[in-house]
């Protein structure tokens, strides 16, 4: 089991093996590093430890907003503890921390982690103005005490596997390609909220998920999900958008799960959505019965490519 830590404060640990990063989405080259880590550590008779950050680097040193987190903390904890990472810090980002010196801040992390080797990609880079690059990280270590060793990138068609190139994926509702690139379904994970009941008066009620401010959401469209309620998955239709047929005032992207073979209350649980394909995207019918007429296809679609993977 995991040892998760939401500050260095309190931390102090002897004899470890470091990887530092965002490790946003923790996909198949975050795994690919981490896990050879978890080995190569374990071998050696020392601890792993993921140090992390949240918020990410670029909300405070560019002011970024919006939802483009691909894991939330607890997620990036638990995907960590499945590749069998011994400690995680999940370290709040702050501007002080972007003003430190390479050396101020590394000797600052070996003070509470111990480490005796940093594990990185080629690119890596930490301190004020990127200076602690891995040359440097190489020279200082011969003065600390500690060893670099770094992991060549994961390549897909000869692109480098990175947690931008998965966001642009999922933005462009190419969710089957960022699946590739994560080496699993793409999830969402939302709590039940009341919605307008139009679902339930053409004869399809929805659950309506509300995600949070943070999460990236795949573009608008139509989806094969699988459901996770209660541990159990169910197969989903899910729509993502503002629902053009129907005249409204709110334009907001609404996340609508129809979960097939279900029929109980969902009001305030909690539903994780494993996206599995895009069907279409979002469109504008004549009429609601040309609606219903494709929320049934959609239905018919979705359950075939759910059985498809399921086998």
């Amino acid at each position: 089991m995991v040892q998760h830590y939401t500050s260095l404060d309190s931390v102090n640990i002897q004899n470890t093996w470091l990887t530092i990063g965002s490790f946003d989405g923790v996909h198949l080259g975050h795994q690919q590093l981490i896990r050879e880590l978890n080995i190569q550590a374990h071998q050696a008779g020392s601890k792993s430890c993921v140090l992390t950050f949240h918020p990410h680097p670029s909300v405070i040193l560019r002011g970024r907003t919006g939802a483009f987190y691909l894991t939330t903390p607890a997620e990036k904890v638990e995907l960590l503890d499945e590749l069998g990472t011994d400690i995680v810090v999940t370290h709040p980002f702050t501007f002080e921390i972007s003003q430190s010196t390479a050396r101020d801040y590394v000797t600052y992390l070996m003070v509470h982690l111990g480490f005796r080797q940093i594990w990185s990609g080629y690119d890596f880079a930490l301190g004020k103005g990127r200076e602690g690059n891995v040359p440097y990280l190489k020279q200082l270590g011969e003065q600390l005490g500690y060893q670099v060793h770094v992991v060549e990138p994961v390549l897909s068609n000869g692109i480098t596997i990175s947690s931008s190139q998965i966001r642009n994926l999922i933005i462009d509702g190419n969710i089957a390609e960022a699946n590739k690139w994560l080496g699993r379904a793409y999830q969402v994970v939302g709590e039940v909220v009341h919605g307008d009941g139009r679902g339930k008066g053409i004869g399809f009620p929805t659950a309506n998920l509300e995600t949070g401010s943070e999460k990236l959401i795949p573009a608008a469209g139509v989806y094969a999900c699988k459901a996770k309620i209660l541990d159990v998955l169910l197969p989903a239709a899910v729509n993502i958008g503002t629902r053009p047929t129907f005249e409204s005032t709110d334009q907001r992207s609404h996340v609508e799960a129809y979960i097939l073979d279900y029929s109980n209350d969902l009001y305030t649980q909690k539903i994780g959505l494993e996206f599995i394909a895009r069907l279409r995207g979002e469109e504008r019918f004549q009429s609601v019965d040309d609606l219903i007429h494709q929320i049934r296809a959609d239905i018919k679609q979705t359950r075939e490519i759910i059985t498809s993977t399921d086998k």
